[in-house]
C-alpha cells in the first residue's frame, strides 16, 4: 500500500504540472500541415499489435495522425506518462486505472484494448512453473514467490482470483515484480517459483520446459476485458475531435486485427524480438469491438477483497 501512496502523491503532483502548463483547446484537423503528432504508451507484448498493424495499414494516417509509440513496462507506468504529459494517449490494464480512479487521478477509457479468450488452456496468458516443480494446480501456488510486470494491477489480482477458485489462500504470497521479457528466464534458473506472463514470453517460457498451472484471466472471470486505451479527463475535453479520431482509428486497427489474426503475428516482428515460428505458435488474445463492463466491475471488486481498494468504485465514471 506504501507503493500506492507513493504513486498518488507524484501523479497529484504531475496533474498540478499537467494542468498549468495545458493548452485551451485543440482545433479540428490537427496541427501543422493538417496532422496531429501524438505519443501513445503501450507496453510491447502481444496485447497491442492492433497499435502497430493499424500504424502499418494506415488508419491513423486517415484520421490525420501520425503516432509515435513509447514503450512502457505495465499499466501504472502509462498512467503517470499519461498525466505528466509525456504521452497522449496510452494503453493499460483497467486495475491499474480503476486503482488511479479511486486515488481521484482524472483517467478515462477510450476505448477497449484487448480481452481473454475466455478458455482455459487456450488463452495468451497464465501462470508457469519451472518443469520439475512441485506445484501442480492454482491452489499450489499460495505461499510461494511469483513473478508479475507491476505490483498491484491485473496479473496479481487475478492470480489471486484464481488461486482462490481453486481452493488455496492467495493472502501470503510473495510478489517480485519482473519485466515480462526477463520471466522464463527467472522461472526457468529458478529464481522465483513462478510467473504470470503473457504472450509471446508464454509460450517462449512454455518452449523452454516451463509448465502451466493456471489461467488467471480466463479463470478469474469470464470473457473479461484485460486492457483499455485511455487518457485524461481534461485531454479527451480539450482534445475532443483528436480524441474522437484516435477512437475512430484505434477501433477500426482492432476490428482488423480480430479479422486477420495472420497479419497481427506478423507485426509482432516490428516491436518484438520474436522468432516467426514463435509467433506462429503463439496465441492471441481477444479483440473485442466493446469494454466487458460487467467484467471490469468485477476486478474492482475483487480488489476490494484483496484490499487494493478501500472502499467500493463504480466503475462507471472510468468507462466511455
Amino acid at each position: 500500500m506504501r507503493r500506492l501512496a507513493a504513486t498518488s502523491t507524484a501523479v497529484a503532483a504531475l496533474l498540478a504540472v499537467a494542468a498549468c502548463g495545458s493548452s485551451s483547446d485543440d482545433p479540428a484537423g490537427g496541427g501543422s500541415g493538417g496532422v496531429d503528432r501524438v505519443k501513445v504508451g503501450a507496453i510491447p507484448i502481444v496485447d497491442v499489435a492492433p497499435l502497430h498493424l493499424g500504424i502499418a495499414k494506415g488508419f491513423f494516417k486517415e484520421q490525420n495522425i501520425e503516432v509515435e509509440v513509447v514503450n512502457t513496462t505495465g499499466g501504472s507506468i502509462a498512467v503517470t506518462g499519461v498525466v505528466s504529459g509525456q504521452f497522449d494517449f496510452a494503453f493499460g490494464n483497467v486495475v491499474s486505472l480503476i486503482t488511479a480512479r479511486s486515488q481521484r487521478i482524472p483517467v478515462k477509457a477510450i476505448t477497449v484494448g484487448n480481452s481473454s479468450t475466455g478458455k482455459p488452456g487456450a488463452d495468451f496468458g497464465g501462470v508457469v512453473v519451472p518443469p520439475d516443480s512441485p506445484i501442480t494446480d492454482a491452489a499450489g501456488l499460495a505461499g510461494k514467490n511469483i513473478a508479475i510486470n507491476n505490483l498491484n494491477n491485473i496479473t496479481d489480482t487475478t492470480t489471486r482470483a484464481s488461486i482462490r477458485k481453486a481452493g488455496g489462500d492467495p493472502s501470503n504470497i510473495k510478489w517480485t515484480e519482473l519485466p515480462f521479457p526477463d520471466m522464463p528466464a527467472a522461472v526457468l534458473g529458478k529464481r522465483v517459483d513462478a510467473a504470470m506472463v503473457v504472450e509471446p514470453f508464454f509460450t517462449i517460457a512454455q518452449n523452454q520446459g516451463a509448465r502451466v498451472v493456471a489461467y488467471n484471466f480466463a479463470e478469474a472471470i469470464p470473457n473479461m476485458t484485460v486492457a483499455a486505451y485511455f487518457s485524461t479527463e481534461q485531454t479527451i475535453a480539450q482534445k475532443a475531435d483528436l480524441t474522437g479520431r484516435f477512437k475512430t482509428a484505434m477501433e477500426t486497427s482492432l476490428k482488423y486485427a480480430q479479422e486477420h489474426p495472420d497479419e497481427a503475428r506478423q507485426v509482432l516482428q516490428t516491436y518484438t524480438k520474436i522468432e516467426p515460428a514463435v509467433a506462429a505458435k503463439i496465441t492471441l488474445p481477444a479483440w473485442p469491438a466493446e469494454i466487458n463492463r460487467e467484467s471490469v466491475q468485477t476486478l474492482a471488486d475483487l480488489m476490494l477483497t484483496d484490499g487494493l481498494l478501500k472502499e467500493k468504485v463504480d466503475v462507471a465514471e472510468l468507462l466511455p
